[in-house]
């Protein structure tokens, strides 16, 4: 059974920064990438990030590529999301993710598009 615990998230003022960490666990498939995919109220969810655990390469969505970071610590199997010089529409509830990299949706997405998620974590950014 793949789960997923989430935390990290918060209220934040424009150019702020957050952690979000993602304990994961049952996600056996070295194929698969975890990641993170968002959703602000009223708006289709959004892929942010991947990383692929078998070697650890990173993607990123346009929208937040060289401001959100993306690790993994494999000890803990815990995935990690750095966000920095963080904006109002990076406002949404954050959702930790897995699905097979191949199927990785990074941009517009919807939920249907992603094998696994958790429960989620809200990220406001104030302006």
């Amino acid at each position: 059974e793949v789960q997923f615990e989430e935390s990290g998230g918060g209220l934040v003022q424009a150019g702020g920064s957050l952690r979000l960490s993602c304990a994961a666990s049952g996600v056996t498939d070295d194929e698969y990438a975890v990641g993170w995919f968002r959703q602000a109220p009223g708006k289709e969810p959004e892929g942010v990030a991947c990383l692929r655990t078998k070697d650890n390469r990173t993607f990123y969505a346009p929208s937040v590529e060289g401001r959100f970071t993306i690790s993994n610590d494999n000890a803990k199997n815990t995935v990690y999301l750095q966000m920095n010089s963080l904006k109002p529409e990076d406002t949404a509830v954050y959702y930790c993710a897995a699905q097979d990299l191949t199927l990785w949706i990074l941009g517009p997405a919807s939920r249907s598009d992603f094998r696994f998620w958790g429960q989620g974590t809200q990220v406001t950014v104030s302006s």
